[in-house]
């Protein structure tokens, strides 16, 4: 019996074996959710890059292969790869411009593949930007074998010497004097402390002791780089020992300590940037032995910022300390390659971020999710990489579409002279003159006349400092180009962010609105909520995004900040959108715009918890000096709706829905038309509000109606004016079946405004009808009268 028993079980083997090779593994091809990068391309899309960066949903324990072909049964395959170990990928090579369809498929460790998933289909636009990322094995050729090789190439050392003897002698002399500073007050090297454990997060003397690890950490290691480069263009040698000496003694400093990067990024990532920086530049001084310390440390502290980001960030990329940390960790690969076990595995997923899922805060429309604070810094910082990787690969970052763009954001956001950024945190505080360093960069490299135009307002363009401005060499002359030709105001459509302007010349004599409503919801550090919009006129803030950012996620910033209340617009029942979340979506669903006029409409109902029918919010700017907003909300149920304005001083509440507010020489008439009553009343108390050092107080207007409806409209007037000047004007408004008739006139013309509130029903007056859709009619003296018609899906 045993032995027929065994002869079955032999039998059966080789059948077992078989099946469980043709078994399959099941394939996770659910759609995408918020805060993930998705599956691209995207269904439908045309690239503007070729060779395009395919993206899908990640699976552990798989590789994976992707087909590439001229039809949707793959019969003529144009590419085809396999082996793949992330879930991005960006061909080695160009594709014929044309229509595509592509499909991956998984493969496990024992064999078994995956169904391959469903094709999507896209197109290679015929002028696409060339970019193929080179094979691995190709693009690891290509960086140095010896030092330096961050910024420079040891070929490059005779030039810059050179340089540095002649036309370049006056910006190498503000290096010396630098490190001869240095030397006087060499920087402290002592490890800084951790927190205490009795230290609450968050507070005033946890930032001090946060904030501060971070300066003192750049003070050693920027220091010791800056020596140790002086020294290769021919310094003296005591700044390459000063160098070593600062280098091995921060090496002492524990890799999970207070400048750990998992323990206080803040202060890890310049640790591990700067700490390579120095050990490429003064490499030649180190013996054997100190190699090895420097690589130890390195070892350590790359592999945690490594098991961090990859592969999590290549799916879920929408994270704000991330999104330079990467590219942080290529430098750090970079100077220890071939040295340090696990450094080509950082330069291959820093390569493979920036050519498959980076920008993360913008499409190639070039503007930026977190605000200009956030936009300036993290692109001034990734220039760096930039830098770094043209001379170590040979890869040109500006190639990119987004980076032809990318000036037009400032541009349009912060006409010369003006002061404070609109939305995303610390926007507020940010001045056009200040983006003059980083503009100068961008214009240079994108040889763009309308950039070169815009530093050139403010002072003319500013060179980087350091030796990176040393490396960098002289700013290439770009011949200015007076932006006339451009459209005063333009939509960036992947961030959800319209800029309406007067003039892009002068802030001083602009009248611009900011409107948001965010494919991109509430994340991160642009966390205003959609269908907000702030006015700033003649070169001062009239309405405003509100609070103080001084600490992220901190009670006034989490409870204020994030919260609906905190921006000009609505909540209703006292409630808002849902705070700091990806899936609060806005959509900008229609843009116009024409030298007289400009028209946006957002949505923003499913951003509300709970969420509403409806938030339909259009903006329309009679041009120069009437904005019209017209809003429609619909809720579940019976709601009060309270409607938020915003300014920096207190303002003039009137009669009949009449409202001033002023700030300096500048003024705003505000009046709601309403048939419904309408409730007013102000404060200068944030709930709540920020830390005592802070004095900051603005003025906080609710307009609230006064009985529960399931729906509401407003049509409210902003006349933005001098007050040397005054204004002019008059409005109205009448109830017709299925909307208003709203009439207006202002220095800007006579608008005739037909707005729905019922989709189905046809809307009339003299001369115009429309059903479902915002009608307008703007008649100027001496100027033909212009008819604009307003749908979902408008986008010029």
């Amino acid at each position: 019996m045993e032995k027929i028993l065994f002869a079955i079980l032999l039998t059966l083997t080789p059948i077992t074996s078989s099946w469980a090779a043709i078994q399959t593994v099941k394939l996770d091809e659910r759609p995408s959710r918020p805060g993930e990068w998705g599956y691209r391309p995207a269904d439908g899309s045309v690239s503007q890059v070729n060779p395009p960066s395919f993206s899908w949903r990640p699976q552990k324990n798989l590789t994976w292969e992707i087909e590439c072909a001229r039809d949707k049964v793959f019969k003529n395959v144009a590419y085809r790869v396999e082996g793949l170990e992330f879930n991005v990928h960006c061909p080695p090579r160009v594709l014929e411009p044309g229509t595509y369809a592509w499909r991956y498929r998984g493969k496990d460790r024992n064999g078994r593949y995956t169904s391959w998933s469903r094709p999507r289909t896209f197109s290679v636009a015929p002028d696409a930007a060339t970019m193929p990322l080179p094979a691995r094995t190709e693009l690891i050729s290509r960086i140095p074998k010896t030092h330096p090789r961050l910024f420079l190439r040891p070929e490059d050392l005779g030039r810059l010497r050179g340089l540095a003897r002649g036309r370049m002698k006056a910006e190498y002399e503000k290096l010396v004097a630098e490190c001869d500073r240095i030397l006087a007050k060499p920087p402290a090297t002592t490890e800084p402390r951790k927190y205490p454990k009795d230290m609450v997060r968050g507070s005033e003397a946890w930032r001090e002791l946060w904030w501060g690890n971070r300066t003192y950490t750049i003070r050693a290691l920027n220091g010791a780089a800056t020596l140790a480069f002086t020294r290769l263009l021919g310094g003296q040698e005591k700044y390459g020992r000063e160098a070593k000496r600062l280098l091995l003694e921060c090496a002492k400093w524990d890799p999970k300590g207070s400048t750990g990067y998992r323990y206080n990024d803040e202060a890890g990532m310049p640790y591990n940037y700067y700490f390579s920086r120095t050990y490429t530049f003064v490499n030649d001084l180190l013996t054997e032995q100190e190699k090895q310390i420097c690589r130890k440390v390195m070892k350590a502290r790359g592999d945690e910022m490594y098991e961090h980001l990859c592969p999590r960030h290549l799916w879920q990329p929408y994270s704000s300390h991330s999104n330079r940390a990467w590219h942080f960790l290529g430098e750090v690969g970079i100077a220890f390659l071939g040295e340090v076990e696990g450094a080509e595995d950082w330069v291959w997923f820093a390569a493979n971020v920036f050519f498959n899922t980076y920008p993360v805060w913008s499409d190639d429309d070039g503007g930026w999710h977190e605000g200009v604070s956030y936009w300036s810094s993290y692109i001034d910082r990734f220039t760096w990489w930039a830098d770094v990787m043209r001379a170590a690969m040979g890869i040109n970052a500006y190639d990119k579409p987004y980076f032809s763009k990318v000036g037009y954001y400032a541009m349009y956001l912060m006409p010369p002279g003006k002061v404070s950024g609109g939305f995303g945190d610390g926007a507020n505080r940010r001045r056009a003159s200040q983006l003059v360093p980083l503009m100068s960069q961008l214009a240079a490299q994108a040889g763009n006349g309308h950039w070169q135009w815009y530093v050139e307002q403010m002072g003319g363009p500013k060179q980087t400092t350091g030796y990176i401005g040393f490396i960098r060499g002289a700013l290439p002359k770009v011949e200015a180009k007076v932006p006339d030709e451009l459209p005063a105001s333009r939509l960036f459509r992947g961030t959800g962010q319209a800029y309406l302007n007067t003039t892009l010349k002068n802030a001083n004599e602009d009248v611009q609105v900011i409107f948001k409503s965010s494919p991109m919801g509430t994340q991160s550090h642009g966390n205003a909520g959609n269908n907000s919009f702030v006015l700033w006129a003649y070169g001062q803030r009239l309405l405003t995004r509100t609070g103080t950012y001084y600490n992220y996620g901190g009670p006034h910033h989490r409870d204020w900040m994030w919260s609906t209340r905190s921006v000009n617009n609505i909540t209703v029942d006292g409630k808002g959108q849902r705070k700091r979340n990806a899936a609060a979506r806005g959509e900008i669903v229609a843009f116009k715009t024409t030298p007289a006029m400009d028209v946006v409409v957002g949505e923003a109902g499913r951003a509300y918890d709970p969420p509403l029918e409806r938030f339909t919010r259009a903006v329309i700017f009679i041009k120069p000096d009437v904005v019209v907003v017209y809003d429609r909300l619909v809720a579940k149920e019976p709601s009060i709706y309270e409607y938020w304005l915003h300014a920096v001083n207190k303002f003039e509440i009137g009669k009949e829905g009449s409202v001033n507010v002023r700030n300096e020489d500048v003024g705003c008439d505000i009046h709601f038309y309403s048939r419904r009553e309408l409730a007013f009343e102000q404060t200068n108390e944030y709930d709540p509000n920020p830390i005592p050092r802070v004095k900051l107080r603005e003025w906080h207007l609710t307009a609230k109606t006064t009985q529960k409806r399931n729906s509401m409209e407003f049509i409210t007037v902003y006349r933005p004016y001098k007050v040397a000047e005054g204004f002019r004007g008059h409005g109205g408004h009448e109830v017709i079946p299925g909307g208003y008739l709203f009439e207006l006139g202002s220095t800007g013309g006579e608008l005739t405004a037909l707005l729905p509130t019922d989709d189905t029903v046809t809307l009339q007056t003299e001369g115009m009808t429309t059903r479902g859709a915002i009608k307008l009619k703007l008649e100027r003296p001496g100027e033909r009268t212009q008819i604009l018609e307003v749908r979902k899906g408008d986008l010029d």
